[in-house]
């Protein structure tokens, strides 16, 4: 080994250090911290749950929010939080009360609330923003006051699903026996999705509107895949969750990689091989019973 590669050697190890000496980098990594609380929660309901799809209507829809945010001058988080919270209300409610196939109504609010995000940022004068931190996600550029609102997002989010657990998991599980059984399923489905929605404006800065939906579930899934109850899956998922996010930032500080698009490919290359392994070798559990643990 050349004295150039010890000292590259040396350089790399001591990687970690040096990314915590840069206060973007701290933030960076408190960010990601905080946004796996409520990516395992949620996304172990989204997987549950199988609306993945939703969660992606609700994730673009909140692009008009973006746009919204600079016509008004204000954080665009404080546009994407009510137009995401809307956006969810009326594709839960259109999907339950309306006549409207389920997947036509996603993909309008989809395409309109990505239009909407477009036209008024255009609107707005003066310098055009950068919208690919919005879109692929840039954790590096994640200011001290959206901590506060990640870390009140979040205190919000474990808070409801505490108080409701009983009811969220009714719905998720066997929402026809939970409504026969009196159990207003409609509106606990509604305030899931609005759950879901707080959850996309976490993320929206650790990897972007684009990538939101994998966060949401590559862990949540790779986490069903050993937990034999919901409160485990989430515990696990957000754990996860927090091993992609740092493990994705530490290679994307050494490599010089997109921040976000770099937690992702760590996150799906970890639920690919999870998944060819088990397909090897099966969990004795699982293979014993022929059946999902739950």
């Amino acid at each position: 080994m050349t004295t150039a590669s010890i000292l590259q050697l040396q350089k790399n190890e001591a990687m970690p250090q040096e990314m915590l000496e840069y206060e973007f980098m701290r933030n960076a990594l408190i960010a990601a911290l905080l946004s796996s609380i409520a990516c395992g929660i949620i996304g172990s309901f989204v997987v549950v749950k199988k609306i993945g799809y939703i969660s992606g209507g609700i994730a673009h829809t909140a692009f008009g929010g973006i746009g919204l945010g600079y016509f008004l001058g204000v954080n665009p988080l404080l546009g994407v939080l009510p137009v995401s919270i809307v956006s969810a209300l009326a594709i839960g409610l259109l999907s339950r009360k309306s006549k409207v196939a389920e997947d036509s109504a996603i993909g309008a609010f989809w395409a309109v609330g990505m239009a909407a995000g477009v036209i008024l940022i255009g609107l707005t004068p003066g310098y055009a923003p950068n919208l690919f931190s919005y879109l692929f996600g840039n954790i590096l550029t994640v200011p001290s006051s959206d901590l506060l609102l990640i870390f009140l997002l979040d205190l919000l989010i474990v808070s409801v699903v505490i108080l409701l657990y009983n009811e969220f998991f009714a719905v998720s599980f066997d929402e026809e026996y939970a409504e026969v059984s009196g159990l207003r399923t409609t509106a606990i489905y509604l305030l899931l999705l609005c759950l879901i929605a707080l959850t996309v404006v976490i993320m929206m800065r650790i990897v972007g509107i684009v990538m939101v939906i994998a966060l949401l579930g590559i862990p949540a899934a790779t986490a069903r895949s050993f937990s034999r109850s919901l409160p485990g899956m989430m515990l696990l998922s957000s754990c996860l969750s927090s091993v992609f996010s740092v493990v994705g930032l530490w290679l994307s500080y050494v490599l010089n990689l997109a921040s976000g698009a770099t937690i992702i490919i760590v996150a799906g290359l970890f639920f690919l091989i999870v998944q060819l392994v088990r397909g090897v070798f099966p969990v004795v559990g699982e293979k014993r019973e022929g059946k999902k643990f739950f």
